[in-house]
Parts: structure tokens; C-alpha cells; sequence
């Protein structure tokens, strides 16, 4: 009989402003970065039409200053989002390329050539990103691809995650799982340190995670058999080197209006040539102190030239420097870890290279040296390919002995009235909940012959619906008519190891049962509050302190 041939699966790191594709080596006994098209080992997550046909990748970014409206790239910060969002519209005005409103509130790309219109979904973008990566990895491996692990950031929410997992459908990949960014860069970060005969048998480390687009930091317990339990995470899905460069952007607008009298900002594509160049010179000052700016014919057929210290860098984003070391704080806070407890601070991610993050860390940190042995563009592409071979049965030993437990990001409850019709949100699964985990609790009727509850559900800290993401909604019916406070509801939570929220409701005295999986764009918090009263519930905790008491 013939031995079954495992089929391969890969690891994706889809990335703000690149990604990478990986896939564990038996033959090789490791794990392989797989190059793309171009033989580069990481793609931009950029899509373009010329009017002809979609570009993606490399094709896509090379066009961008001469089709700079027909050329999406940041789409990851849609991913999950609503039109409404002051985080979008943020977005939105400085992006060349066109977003409009869609049904339920969802950003929508537009692309424009000679009247034709095309218009896709941040899903449908990524997805051809996504695609990509499946191509390239299918004629790297000789193979067909449709297993994958997906990253996404740690403090992405439910909405985002069911995203980003409808684009991977939509490039025709089984996901497997999505995994927080951390946690693969602490796989990799774990296999990286497995040959060390030195090592404890248990490691406290955080994982510094900061990218073109998001920041997430991670702590985390990382045992010698192969276990990696996450103790808490905190971060901002709109913090990264994109932030960074709109800020040099703007500067450099404001210094070319003082000397010329001339705004540039109303022209995309030459906006789209003063982003590169700032990009360009932010990757410079990482190791010099001090870089030229100089563009030929910028605007009008002005030169613009100017240099860009390192300094006034820091100076711009000290904001958003000062905000890292907040999640860091956070973080430590949440985990209940005292920073000199830290044994290793690794960190990965493209901005991490930022010579002023590294010094406030390394000074947050006491002057503890931070951990490069990880590559800080593909470790999160690597770890996401050693969960791949574990989840495929592939790989070697200590391949299949991992183990991961990973926590939910934010806390999910329900919208509850009290007596005196406050609007509460009752927590079910409080934010840094180990995941999978299924938590259910009991509530009761707030109204006499009460015969149907509204069960919505909210994500965040805040104690109101006011200070929370309304995430969804569905009705239970058939509830007997009762006084009020009699009739009891059990609600169940589960949430899946993706981080997709399953929630569940049941009468308990007639066994009516309704349920849904979040996994719709979201409507305005507004309509969710727009609920006749008399739907609503009451917690079992609240009645038996206020109502039996």
C-alpha cells in the first residue's frame, strides 16, 4: 500500500503594506519563505486596474504615480470597518483611490477608466492579494495549494477576523486558521530557540509588534515542550509606518506651500511621488541621521528639495511613539507581569527597524538588549507556516508538538437594561479570556408577559452600549407570558480559535432557542438602541441584588 502524501499546507502573512507567503520543507526538515513572481520574498499588498486588467503586487506598485487613483494599497484598515468609522474617514482623506459607502455601512473601492466603473470590497482586494500568494506558492511547492493559516493583528476584532477569513474563501483557501500576528512571530521565536540546551523551561516573553499599518504587543509564556499560552494583548489596528509617513507627507506639503505658495495636496498623483520619496526617506534615517528629499518638476514644474533629520522625525511622531509604550504598559498591567520579570523582548515587524522605537523600548526595559534573531519581515509568515505543517500533520517533532493557547482581544457581552433603564453591557468573556472558550450566563424578562428578547451584541470595555462596537443582533421568540423577572434566558458564548463569536439563546422554560454567528458588516449603534424596551433583559446577578433583595 502506498504512504499518503500529506497535502502542503501554507502560512500567509497578510500584511498593511506587504506580505508573505510560507510552507514547511519536509524534505528540507524547515521552514521556506517562497518568492514571488519577481523573486522577491515579500509582495505589496497593493491592487491596481488600468483599464485593461488588475494588477497585484509588484505590477500594481510600480504603476502607482501614474494610476494613482486606480491603485489600492491599506486596504487591510477597511477589512471589518464601517464607512461611519472616524478611523475610515481619516483614511480615506489621504488616499488617492476613491471609497464610497455600500450596503450596511461597508466601504466600498472604486476604480474609474474612461466611465467604466469597478467597484470591490476590501475583501475582494485582499482576496486578489491573497490569490496572489496561493499562485506563487502553487509553482514554488509544484504543487496545488488550498490549505492556509492566516495572520491577522492581535487587537483585530470579531468583525475584522470574519473578514479576513471571507477574503481567504474568496482566493479559494481552506483557512485553516487565523492566528494573532504575536503569537506566529512567537512560533517562530520558539522553533528559533528549540536548539538551546540552556534554556528554562519556561520563557516570559513579549512580542513588540510593529508593521506598516497596525502595532500589537503580546505577552506571552512560551514552555520547553512546545507550548505558547498568551497571557494578555493590547495594541491599535491604526498604528504603524503608514502613520509615520502621512505625518513626513504633511510636513513636506506644508514646507513646499511656505517656500513656493503652491498646494500640492489637491493633485494625487504628485502626492502619490512626495509618499514614496518619504517613505524611502524614513527607511534611510534607520541608519543615518539626516536624509535628502529631492523630486524634480514636483508641482508645476517645481523642484521641491529638503532635508529630513532624524530628529524632526522623532519630533513628528513622538505622539504615536509615546502611545507604543502605553500598549507595552497595558500589556504588562493585564498579564499581572512586572516588566523585569520580561525574559526576552522580541521584535518584528518592519517599523521595529525605527531607530527611536528601539531606545524607548530598550530603556522601558532597563537597558535590556531586545531580541533581532527573528527576521523582522517574514517571522510572522514563518510561525503562521509551522501552524500549517502542525495542523496538516506535516512537519517534524517538535513541529507537532506545539501547542498554542491564544486570548480573546476585546471583552463581548450583551445589551441588558437595569431597573432604572440604564443601557449596561453584561460581559460574557472579558478581553485576555484564554480561547476557544464557551461562557454562558442567565438572564431574565424586565416586563410582565414579556414574550420575545432582543439579543445584541456589543464588543469593548466600556460599561454602555454608548462606549461599545455594536456587533449584531437577533430576536427570541416564543417565550410564555410571565410576570416580569420570572422568565429566565440562558445566553451562551462561543468563541471559535479564530476568534469568530458563535452566541446562542433559549428559553429555559419552553426551550425556544434562536442563535447567530457574527459575521455581517455591523449596523450604526443607533439602529441597535432603536429596540421597542420591552425586549430587552435583565441580568439574574442584577435582579437577585436589586429586585430579591
Amino acid at each position: 500500500m502506498s504512504k499518503r502524501v500529506r497535502e502542503t499546507a501554507i502560512g500567509i502573512d497578510l500584511g498593511t503594506t506587504y506580505s508573505c507567503v510560507a510552507a514547511w520543507f519536509d524534505q528540507h526538515n524547515r521552514v521556506e519563505i517562497i518568492p514571488n513572481h519577481q523573486g522577491n520574498r515579500i509582495t505589496p499588498s497593493c491592487v491596481a486596474w488600468n483599464g485593461t486588467r488588475l494588477l497585484v503586487g509588484e505590477a500594481a506598485k510600480n504603476q502607482i504615480t501614474r494610476n494613482p487613483r486606480n491603485t489600492a494599497f491599506d486596504v487591510k484598515r477597511l477589512m471589518g470597518s464601517r464607512f461611519s468609522d472616524s478611523s475610515v474617514k481619516k483614511d480615506i482623506e489621504s488616499w488617492p483611490f476613491k471609497v464610497i459607502e455600500g450596503n450596511e455601512q461597508k466601504p466600498m473601492i472604486v476604480f474609474e477608466h474612461n466611465s467604466v466603473k469597478k467597484v470591490f470590497s476590501p475583501e475582494e482586494i485582499s482576496s486578489l492579494i491573497l490569490r496572489d500568494l496561493k499562485v506563487a506558492a502553487e509553482a514554488y511547492l509544484g504543487t496545488k495549494v488550498t490549505n492556509a493559516v492566516i495572520t491577522v493583528p492581535a487587537y483585530f476584532s470579531d468583525k475584522q477576523r470574519q473578514a479576513t477569513k471571507d477574503a481567504g474563501t474568496l482566493a479559494g483557501l481552506n483557512v485553516m486558521r487565523l492566528i494573532n500576528e504575536p503569537t506566529s512571530a512567537a512560533i517562530a521565536y520558539g522553533l528559533d530557540k528549540s536548539a538551546d540546551i540552556n534554556r528554562p523551561k519556561e520563557k516570559t516573553v513579549l512580542i513588540f509588534d510593529m508593521g506598516g499599518g497596525t502595532f500589537d504587543v503580546s505577552l506571552l509564556n512560551i514552555r520547553q515542550d512546545g507550548t505558547i499560552a498568551v497571557k494578555s494583548v493590547d495594541g491599535d489596528t491604526h498604528l504603524g509606518g503608514e502613520d509615520f509617513d502621512k505625518l513626513m507627507v504633511n510636513h513636506c506639503v506644508q514646507e513646499f506651500k511656505r517656500k513656493e505658495g503652491k498646494d500640492l495636496s489637491v493633485n494625487a498623483r504628485e502626492m502619490m511621488r512626495l509618499k514614496i520619496a518619504c517613505e524611502k526617506a524614513k527607511r534611510d534615517l534607520s541608519s543615518t541621521p539626516q536624509t535628502p528629499i529631492e523630486i524634480d518638476c514636483l508641482y508645476e514644474g517645481t523642484d521641491f528639495t529638503t532635508k529630513f533629520s532624524r530628529a524632526k522625525f522623532e519630533e513628528l511622531n513622538a505622539g504615536f511613539f509615546s502611545m507604543c509604550i502605553k500598549h507595552v504598559e497595558n500589556c504588562l498591567r493585564d498579564g499581572k507581569v512586572r516588566k523585569k520579570d520580561v525574559d526576552d523582548v522580541v521584535i518584528v515587524g518592519g517599523s521595529t527597524r525605527i531607530p527611536k522605537v528601539q531606545k524607548m523600548l530598550t530603556e522601558f526595559f532597563n537597558g535590556k538588549p531586545l531580541c533581532r534573531s527573528i527576521n523582522a519581515d517574514e517571522a510572522v509568515a514563518y510561525g503562521a507556516a509551522v501552524l500549517a505543517a502542525n495542523l496538516s500533520g506535516n512537519g517534524n517533532v517538535k513541529v507537532q508538538d506545539l501547542v498554542l493557547s491564544d486570548v480573546t482581544p476585546h471583552s463581548l457581552g450583551i445589551w441588558v437594561r437595569t431597573i432604572d433603564m440604564i443601557n449596561l453591557v453584561s460581559v460574557l468573556i472579558p478581553r485576555n479570556t484564554p480561547t476557544p472558550c464557551i461562557k454562558t450566563n442567565v438572564f431574565t424578562t424586565i416586563c410582565d408577559n414579556q414574550t420575545s428578547v432582543n439579543i445584541s451584541v456589543y464588543e469593548g470595555e466600556g460599561r454602555t452600549i454608548n462606549e461599545n462596537i455594536f456587533l449584531d443582533k437577533f430576536i427570541l421568540s416564543g417565550i410564555p407570558p410571565a410576570p416580569a423577572y420570572q422568565e429566565k434566558i440562558k445566553v451562551c458564548f462561543n468563541l471559535d480559535a479564530n476568534g469568530i463569536l458563535f452566541v446562542s439563546a433559549e428559553s429555559i422554560s419552553s426551550g425556544s432557542n434562536n442563535s447567530i454567528r457574527i459575521e455581517r458588516s455591523g449596523r450604526s449603534r443607533k439602529e441597535s438602541k432603536a429596540v421597542d424596551i420591552y425586549q430587552s433583559v435583565i441580568s439574574i446577578e442584577e435582579m437577585d441584588e436589586e429586585v430579591l433583595n
